[in-house]
């Protein structure tokens, strides 16, 4: 990227900055209309606005029906404005203040999620910037968060999509130590190199990198003239891995660092992850309030005389039982 476009991202963000005032909210608005303002905002992506509306009305309705339903909807809108610190911050003390609620599992995907963007600013988001060579603190953080999601709520809705985020991080933690082994390699720390490799292939299975740490281990080994160790690398590499960048007809050859081919071979198999898992994650299914005005139709349906309902309200109410049994034990 030219120093133009890098300059005309710089003052678009500060512009951004400067151009954003705080909403002023009506002192006299109640808590179904603070929650209306604040799901119309949320819906049109104005997500500064959302947060001062749903603070407001956390802040003057603590104990209303919306509270904690506010409190959820914070922490995506913090998400989507790009204050990481803030949203950690709310997700943490929902689960805090309310661990058996039954969307407590938002929080921790979110809390989750938080911590996969956080190292995604506005310059890494129009730089083309290999991932696996960056710091690996908000990767781990990630991964720990969504095992812990998993772990405690297996069959929650966000799950399956935890899972697919792990395998994410996983091959990218992996490829981050390959990384730092050819760095020692360069800086002829020959033992660290040949231990960084043997901690990939035991601890990161089932990876694209697990190949790489082998060969890592037959080039740290061979300088180190440890030849036992040396060949027992190799011949894992080669029985496993034939086609592996380092091999030329079943021959080691010398590399100090990941060829360019290697780093393509990598990005291509992670690229149908990396489709999936670098997208936003989407709001809860309904608001709260659509779910309890459905409710209340549905109490309300249940609530009319037998005599009198429709066909179709009748229909609404039957239980499957009495659909089953043509209503003979009503």
């Amino acid at each position: 990227m030219s120093m133009k476009h890098l300059l005309l991202v710089a003052v678009l963000a500060l512009t951004a900055a400067c151009s954003s005032n705080p909403k002023v909210i009506d002192e006299s608005l109640s808590e179904s209309e603070l929650y209306l303002m604040a799901q119309e905002d949320l819906d049109a992506n104005n997500y500064g606005p959302a947060i001062e509306s749903l603070r407001a009305l956390e802040s003057r309705y603590p104990f209303g029906r919306f509270a904690q339903q506010a409190q959820l909807e914070l922490i995506y809108a913090y998400y989507q404005n790009n204050e990481p610190e803030a949203a950690t911050s709310s997700a943490d003390r929902f689960i805090r203040l309310h661990p058996q609620h039954p969307n407590v599992d938002y929080a921790y995907y979110m809390r989750g999620m938080t911590s996969f963007t956080r190292d995604a600013g506005i310059f890494e988001r129009f730089l083309p910037l290999d991932m696996t060579r960056r710091d690996p603190g908000a990767a781990r953080d990630s991964f720990n968060e969504f095992a812990q999601l998993v772990s405690r709520y297996p069959e929650s809705r966000y799950a399956p999509d935890a899972r697919l985020r792990m395998v994410y991080l996983r091959n990218l933690l992996a490829a981050y130590d390959i990384h730092v082994g050819h760095y020692y390699l360069k800086r002829e720390a020959h033992l660290a190199a040949a231990n960084r490799g043997r901690y990939v292939v035991e601890n990161f299975q089932q990876t694209p990198s697990v190949g790489d740490g082998l060969a890592l281990m037959v080039e740290a080994y061979q300088r180190l003239a440890m030849d036992d160790l040396a060949n027992t690398a190799l011949a894992t590499l080669q029985e496993n891995y034939p086609e592996h960048p380092s091999l030329d007809d079943g021959e080691f050859r010398h590399h100090v660092e990941p060829a360019e081919q290697e780093a393509g071979r990598l990005r291509s198999m992670m690229a149908g992850f990396a489709d999936k898992v670098l997208t936003p994650p989407s709001r809860q299914t309904g608001t709260q309030m659509e779910r309890e005005m459905q409710q209340q139709y549905q109490e309300a349906v249940a609530a009319i005389p037998r005599e009198i309902r429709t066909p179709e309200q009748e229909k609404q109410t039957r239980s499957i039982w009495s659909r089953i049994t043509f209503g003979l034990f009503d």
